[in-house]
Parts: structure tokens; sequence; C-alpha cells
């Protein structure tokens, strides 16, 4: 007769690891996913609902957008915190200069159009470059200079219309690129998968893609390789700029009017949770855009089901730091993990 000793609470460890493991394993974006939509779905007869579902894509679109270049200024080494007030201040001033264009010019509504996208794209890279600037050139902390450009870009835009909507713009715009759809969905759906596409190529296929995780990893490596640190560092911020404009831009249009507004702190705070969420490690050198796109999918489906099942809203953000918690403790784990193989 044989016995086998167990230790106490044995079972139930052995248990509990398995599921750490899994968790490890298959990543805790998806469980969590599946959890929220199984959920909600059972809950709330208007979740699964085909006008719903559109708009959950929709605003997942402009997140996943800027989410996407605020991964890439991370897994640098650094942040952008002006995210949210470049998308403001680019709705600002291309509301503006297309309806100044549109009254100057006359005409056909293209050529305006133009001119109004140009400058918000425009106006979104030069907060780029002069964040990136300050970094490579000035090594001051990202963290500091973005808080700062991101006062200062909100107040912008705020000058601009002192608080008031800016209308005017051709009508054209509007439908083309607010409104208009293509096989049922949005065209910010079809312009966000493009963008992560883009990104995905950029990571894997690049050496700019390859050089910010080299200097994102191991700085003083990169250096000694022969990487152009300043270049690819002021690279990443131009490019989250540009990108903050752009959901600047889908954003007015889907409005029909510019707003100093849009974006805020809320959208710099989500745009840090997806790349978080999403594999991003905040000590650089590590994560996937495409990763990401999911999890800025992921905050857009929770922040949803939360509104439908009427949960105050004040609570909200108590959830989404909650999980941003749990994702870097998640992250620090696995580190550690890793090491001890």
């Amino acid at each position: 007769m044989s016995t086998t000793a167990t230790l106490p609470g044995g079972p139930g460890r052995q248990s509990g690891q398995d599921i750490l493991n899994l968790v490890l394993t298959v990543g805790l974006l998806p469980v969590l996913m599946a959890i929220v939509i199984i959920g909600t779905s059972l809950m709330s007869p208007y979740f699964l609902g085909w006008m719903n579902v559109v708009n959950i894509l929709r605003m997942a679109s402009f997140l996943a957008i800027i989410a996407c270049g605020q991964a890439m200024v991370i897994i640098a080494g650094g942040f952008d915190l002006s995210v949210g007030a470049v998308v403001a201040l680019a709705s600002v001033v291309t509301a503006k200069a297309m309806a100044a264009a549109a009254s100057a010019i006359g005409g056909p509504d293209i050529l305006a159009i133009v001119i109004g996208i140009a400058a918000g794209l425009g106006s979104g890279l030069a907060v780029g470059l002069f964040n990136g600037l300050c970094v490579a050139r000035l090594k001051v902390s990202g963290f500091v200079v973005t808080l700062g450009t991101m006062s200062a870009t909100a107040g912008i835009g705020l000058l601009l219309t002192n608080g008031i909507p800016v209308y005017g713009m051709p009508k054209g715009f509007v439908q083309a690129i607010g409104r208009s759809q293509i096989l049922g969905f949005p065209l910010a759906i079809y312009i966000a998968l493009a963008v992560v596409l883009a990104m995905a190529f950029v990571q894997r296929r690049t050496l700019f893609g390859r050089y910010v995780y080299a200097i994102g990893g191991n700085q003083e490596a990169a250096v000694v390789s022969g990487v152009s640190i300043r270049r690819h560092l002021v690279g990443t911020y131009v490019l989250s700029g540009g990108l903050a404009a752009t959901v600047g831009i889908l954003l007015t249009a889907l409005v029909g009017s510019g707003q100093a507004s849009l974006g805020g702190d809320a959208m710099m705070l989500q745009s840090i949770a997806a790349a978080v969420i999403g594999g991003v490690s905040l000590r650089g050198g590590i994560g996937r855009v495409e990763v990401v796109a999911v999890a800025a999918l992921f905050l857009t489906i929770l922040g949803n089901a939360l509104n439908l099942l009427h949960i105050d809203s004040r609570l909200q953000p108590i959830f989404l730091g909650l999980i941003m918690v749990l994702a870097v403790a998640l992250d620090e784990f696995s580190r550690r993990r890793m090491s001890r193989v």
C-alpha cells in the first residue's frame, strides 16, 4: 500500500498555478475580452445589435490609430502625453483652414478639403517634431516635455476658437469622410485597418522599426551598434503626432465641426492603457501594434458594456485603472518568470 504526501493547500495551489500558466500562455487580453463579450451579451439584448457593433468598431478605430503611435513612442522608451491635445488642435486647425479655404477659393470642395486636411496633419506633425527634438536634442524627459506641450497645445486650440465649435466646412468633407460607409462599415474602420497593417509592416520589415526596438531595449547598445538615436526618437514622436492628428480629422468629419474639446485627457489615458494592456512594456523594447489594436477594441467594448449596463460613469475609470494595474503586474511577473528559466 502506497501513500502520497500532499502539502496543505497543494491541489488548490496547483490549480491556481495552472490557471496562471494558461493566462501567461494564451494572454490576458483574449480572456478578458471573452468574459466581457459573453457576460454583456447575456445581460443586455442591445449589445450584439448591428448598430451597436458598428459603433463599437468605429470608436475602437479612433483609439487604435492613436494607440499605435503611442505604442511606438513607449517602445522607444518614451511617453507622449500630448496626443489628446493634438487631436483637439488638429480638429480646430482642420475646420478653420477648410472653412477659410472654402470661403476664399469657392469652386470645387476638393481643394478646400485637401488644404484643411493638410493643415490639420501639419499641426500634429509640428507638435510631434517639437516633442521629438526636445527629447532627442535637449535630453529632456519625454514625460515632462509632452506634459508641457499637452497644456500648450490645448491652450492654443481654445485660443483659436474661444471654446466655440468651428463650422463652415464643405459638406463633401463631412459626407465623404465622416458619414460614408463601405459594405456597411464606416470609412474610419478601413483607415484604422490600413494604419495597423502599415505600422505592423514598419515594425517587422523596416530598419526604423528594428532600431526603435533596439533603442527601447538597450539605448547604449544601440549607440555602439551605430544606430542614430536622435533621428529615430524624433521619428517616433512625429509619427505619434501625425496619427493623433489623423484621429482629430476623422472626428471632425464625424461631428461636423472643429472642437477644442475633442480628445483630451481621456483619449490620452486610453491610448496608454491600450498600449500597456496590449503588451507594450513601459520599460521599452517590447510590443506589437496589432496586439495594441486588439487592446483598443477591448477597451471600447468594455466602455460600451459598462454604459449598456448603466454603470455609473464615475466608477468606469476604476475598471480601467484596475485592468491597467493587472496588465502591468502580469507583465512584470512574466519578466521575472522568464529570467528564472
